[in-house]
């Protein structure tokens, strides 16, 4: 399945989760499934991003670390379900919303948590999820410089078999 199918569905899941135990396994699922994603792009994605997209899997990889695993069937993680990451850009920037997102289920969490245990194990879930979220932010700023440049490359190509010569910036 696509990423940024895969990002809804958590997301979705994340907002219709009751209770804790819900919600730390949504949690859960969407640091399992960032750090699916990151390592995917460490592999295959562009190479302006690998470095990045290795910080974001082992960051993910350490926010699901801090939690109790989830007891879950292999086929309900939708990590596993990974498939295809057709669209880096828009895997990111829904990837960066459901981490945020993440933040703020483990903010509430912590505030209502009745044991030291559980507060604790959301703080450091939060720090994982925002850690996450700012690797996933560079790389969009990455890309977004990889696209300025290629457009720029572009035009002066185009302006070049065309004879205009183009004002130095």
């Amino acid at each position: 399945m696509d990423a940024v199918r895969l990002i809804l569905t958590s997301r979705r899941a994340l907002v219709g989760s009751v209770g804790g135990v819900e919600i730390l396994t949504e949690v859960w699922q969407a640091q399992a499934l960032a750090q699916a994603i990151g390592s995917r792009l460490a592999v295959s994605g562009p190479p302006e991003l690998r470095g990045e997209a290795l910080g974001l899997t082992e960051l993910a990889g350490r926010g699901c670390g801090v939690l109790d695993a989830p007891d879950l069937d292999h086929a309900d993680l939708r990590a596993a379900q990974l498939t295809a990451l057709d669209d880096a850009r828009a895997a990111l920037l829904d990837l960066g919303g459901l981490l945020g997102e993440v933040g703020i289920a483990l903010v509430a969490l912590a505030s209502a948590a009745d044991d030291q245990g559980t507060y604790w194990q959301c703080m450091e879930a939060i720090d994982a999820a925002d850690e996450s979220r700012d690797r996933v932010l560079e790389m969009l700023r990455k890309l977004a410089a990889r696209e300025e440049r290629e457009d720029r490359e572009d035009r002066e190509d185009r302006s070049e078999k065309e004879g205009v010569v183009l004002p130095e910036r």
